[in-house]
């Protein structure tokens, strides 16, 4: 009888090294689940490093990052692209151009990016039931009502 999940081998992974330097041969084990952190020196996708990224751009006008306001509606990476749906919480959003240009400038300041295409959007409107639990909870430390 088997419990839990079985190690399996990690792709292309027959040596490691030790930390004196020496080679040990055989098999690196991954125990699959959500505890399981990458090792370090690993990089993780482009795609989890965009939305990482795009959570550390906060909108000018209330401290809160785009994501946990809900204004990305979608992401694609592909060969060094990225292409991205942005919304603003009104039409003639004073801090739309800044907001873009944030956006684009740390984007591009990930390795790995070379292109950043922003495309606008209104359908869905934005509305509160975007906002992420840390973006309540951020808007109501700073006195707002959500």
């Amino acid at each position: 009888m088997h419990v839990g999940r079985r190690a399996r081998p990690l792709a292309g992974a027959r040596t490691t090294q030790r930390g004196d330097g020496g080679v040990v041969p055989g098999e690196l084990f991954k125990v699959p689940g959500p505890d399981v952190t990458p090792e370090a020196g690993v990089a993780a996708s482009l795609e989890a490093r965009v939305w990482a990224a795009l959570a550390e751009v906060n909108d000018p006008e209330m401290p809160v990052n785009l994501v946990d306001l809900g204004l990305i509606y979608g992401v694609e990476v592909g060969e060094g692209t990225v292409r991205l749906r942005l919304t603003f919480t009104a039409m003639g959003c004073p801090a739309s151009d800044m907001i873009v240009s944030d956006i684009r400038e740390r984007l591009l300041a990930e390795p790995g990016v070379g292109e950043v295409v922003i495309e606008v959007v209104w359908d869905p409107p934005w509305s509160s039931a975007r906002l992420t639990r840390g973006g309540r909870d951020a808007l109501r430390a700073w006195g707002l009502s959500v």
